[in-house]
């Protein structure tokens, strides 16, 4: 099955960019979001925390 998709897929002209593009989407979105939550006030953080507890 997998040789049958590896054919088709080296058919395509540019193909071999796609992973390299996944590859970058997916490094560039968890370092975006490592930096979004170590630049998220502790403040803002520990109300939200406290959220589930109040009445």
């Amino acid at each position: 099955m997998f040789e049958a998709i590896k054919h088709n897929m080296e058919t395509i002209a540019g193909v071999e960019i796609y992973p390299i593009l996944s590859l970058l989407i997916f490094f560039i979105f968890f370092v975006g979001l490592g930096i979004w939550v170590y630049g998220y006030k502790k403040e803002a953080i520990d109300d939200m925390s406290q959220i589930p507890l109040k009445d």
